[in-house]
């Protein structure tokens, strides 16, 4: 089939590589020349594992292909993707549709006839029905069914991801669109891969709770992370043992820092916009929202904390700038605002991340970045692991131990390191959800004073102090 794609951004270049992986002939197309000239001489924009080669194998074997010519892109074309950004809209959290409508009066200026126009952008419920009413007004005799196929591509991991997909969701309320969009990814279900079909609005929500429900997780395993410190228990045995209940499953059970990216951080926050203005709210979605923008300064206090509450001309080793392992992306990455906490505390910052260091350069100041891991953890005061990187993982304790100054401090943000081989070595280690120290009796944990309940309702705080309970 013949396929264009708007938009040559992460999700746009992923999803364009990957079609022309599964034989189809795909132009990703964007309004950004310097962007399509680069592509066509091989540099890709972003780190993505595999997606250099995979872009360079389907262009040498002419199914991919890239252009600024919308309408020369478009002729004679079965299937168009909008894949253009959809961030939060300044001032009040909703995404900003602007590119899609955007794109949506290109196509209906430029399609040349019949042909299939699917929503691969991220977008509110409701999105589709407007893409309808533009082209209707703009083009009402063009026959084109408007569908949505929302992504579900994590950044480290994204061709993976398209190529086994846990399933691959098409929205629409047009029969001629479903019959299409199953002949687009026949490959992918001969393969095994379950097809997932619904109405329109349905999927465009679908991606919406499916992405907020992850966040829970997340934010959830966090705070019990928090609880665990304060008792006495070990976060590592509690998540494990929960995971182990098929009904809640392992993943995304990782205590850590609070999320980021370019995904979760706006998803949750539309989210919980499209439901105010539905009359409703999100109590759930809004308290996770409120949690992960606490958890940053949170873990600068905690790095600050483990430095007996003094960072003032010390040196900070920072291992980690992306939001996650596997990604140069530092779009609402903790380490940033950790960093610049520490900054403010006096602290002195030497960073490394494999990927992000060219991005991050352009959003801090003051930061000394190092070439390799040993060189920024050279003669630093503390070290704190903030991207679980696997070069980070694979750190000997005994050259750690070489590296920092004495006496040696690890804050691990993401229990990525063996604390026990680290103490091993004499360095102390401040992980997440777990003591420092494993309690030696029951009795000690008794004998701790009671812990205040902190941020609780009045009601739930009411509940909590009665008799009865």
């Amino acid at each position: 089939m013949r396929v264009a794609m708007i938009g040559s951004g992460y999700v746009g270049l992923v999803s364009g590589a990957c079609l022309a992986e599964l034989g189809h002939s795909v132009v990703c197309v964007d309004r950004d020349a310097g962007r399509i000239e680069r592509l066509r001489r091989g540099k890709i924009p972003i780190y993505e594992p595999g997606l250099e080669s995979l872009v360079g194998r389907n262009v040498a074997e002419r199914r991919l292909a890239f252009a600024t010519d919308l309408e020369a892109a478009l002729r004679g074309v079965d299937v168009v993707f909008i894949a253009v950004g959809t961030p939060p809209r300044r001032g009040d959290g909703h995404a900003d549709l602007s590119s899609v409508w955007a794109a949506a009066r290109s196509v209906a200026a430029t399609l040349d006839g019949p042909a299939v126009l699917v929503t691969k952008s991220t977008v509110p419920i409701g999105t589709g029905d407007g893409i309808e009413a533009v082209l209707r007004e703009l083009r009402p005799g063009l026959d084109v069914p408007v569908v949505s196929n929302p992504e579900f591509l994590r950044e480290g991991s994204a061709i993976g991801d398209f190529l086994r997909p846990d399933r691959v969701v098409v929205g629409s309320d047009d029969a001629h669109g479903h019959q299409v969009m199953r002949a687009l990814y026949a490959p992918l279900l001969h393969r095994g891969a379950r097809l997932f079909e619904t109405g329109r609005r349905n999927a465009e929500l679908l991606k919406y709770a499916a992405n907020a429900f992850l966040a829970v997780k997340i934010s959830f395993i966090n705070e019990i992370s928090d609880l665990c410190e304060r008792v006495g228990a070990n976060v590592l045995d509690v998540s494990r043992g929960i995971g182990m209940d098929e009904r809640i499953g392992p993943r995304f059970l990782e205590p850590g820092p609070g999320y980021g990216g370019s995904c979760f951080p706006k998803d949750t926050l539309a989210l919980a916009r499209t439901a105010h203005d539905h009359g409703m709210s999100l109590r759930l979605v809004e308290a996770v929202i409120a949690f992960n923008e606490a958890r940053r300064p949170a873990m600068a206090r905690k790095v600050l904390e483990a430095c007996g509450g003094a960072l003032r001309d010390r040196r900070v080793a920072v291992l980690g700038l992306a939001f996650k392992a596997g990604t140069d992306d530092i779009r609402e990455s903790p380490a940033i605002a950790v960093i610049e906490a520490i900054q403010r505390a006096g602290g002195r910052v030497r960073a490394h991340d494999p990927a992000a260091m060219p991005h991050a350069a352009d959003c801090l100041q003051d930061v000394e970045f190092a070439a390799t891991a040993e060189e920024c953890l050279g003669g630093a005061h503390v070290a704190v692991l903030v991207t679980d990187w696997e070069e980070y993982r694979r750190l000997p304790a005994a050259r750690l131990r070489q590296l920092l100054r004495d006496p040696p401090l690890v804050v691990d943000l993401r229990n990525a390191l063996d604390a026990r081989e680290l103490r091993r070595h004499g360095i102390r280690h401040v992980g997440m959800g777990m003591p420092e120290e494993r309690l030696t009796a029951p009795q000690e944990l008794a004998a701790k004073a009671p812990v205040p309940v902190r941020h609780a309702s009045a009601p739930l705080a009411a509940a909590m102090a009665s008799p009865e309970r």
